[in-house]
């Protein structure tokens, strides 16, 4: 439960943060940095989703109308299933809502497309679709502009996570 009030309090303190940051070209990183820093966040994504961050794969799919957002276990571990899909709702209900502050936390930086997402959070859909080891969050709109931000955070979540295949 400390854990949980923890990962909490630090979500809410980088969505406090991520409102001081100035958005630019970020710095390119070394490969020893790029490293660190992945290794860094993938930690961070774990304490979020509330399982090992090793034990996760992850999946970005730009849609013709959207994006997914697919999280699995590598293994069938009943607990480790229900976390992931507990996560998977609580980021439907929270970017439904226009807050996309647990990618700002996991990413320490803000996340291209967001500030679009959130405002048309009314013109986007998230449903949450369970598979056999986890789920999908399915991101839909008719929205042009909307369109265009969900396909950029889906192209930063592939970057990042390091997911393209």
């Amino acid at each position: 439960m400390r854990k949980l009030i923890a990962v909490g309090a630090l979500v809410f303190a980088a969505a406090c943060d991520a409102k001081r940051v100035d958005v630019g070209t970020p710095e390119p990183a070394t490969p020893g940095q790029s490293d660190t820093a992945f290794k860094a966040m993938d930690m961070r994504h774990g304490e979020v989703v509330g399982t090992d961050p090793m034990a996760l794969e992850h999946q970005f799919v730009s849609q013709p109308d959207g994006g997914d957002i697919i999280l699995e276990r590598q293994i069938h571990e009943d607990m480790g299933i229900n976390q992931i899909r507990a996560h998977l709702l609580l980021i439907s209900r929270s970017f439904a809502r226009g807050d996309f502050s647990l990618p700002g936390f996991v990413h320490e930086k803000p996340v291209p497309g967001t500030v679009v997402m959130a405002q048309r959070a009314g013109q986007i859909s998230y449903t949450v679709e369970d598979l056999p080891h986890g789920g999908v969050v399915h991101i839909r709109t008719e929205d042009p502009e909307a369109l265009k931000a969900i396909h950029s955070f889906i192209a930063f979540q592939i970057a990042e996570h390091r997911t393209a295949h």
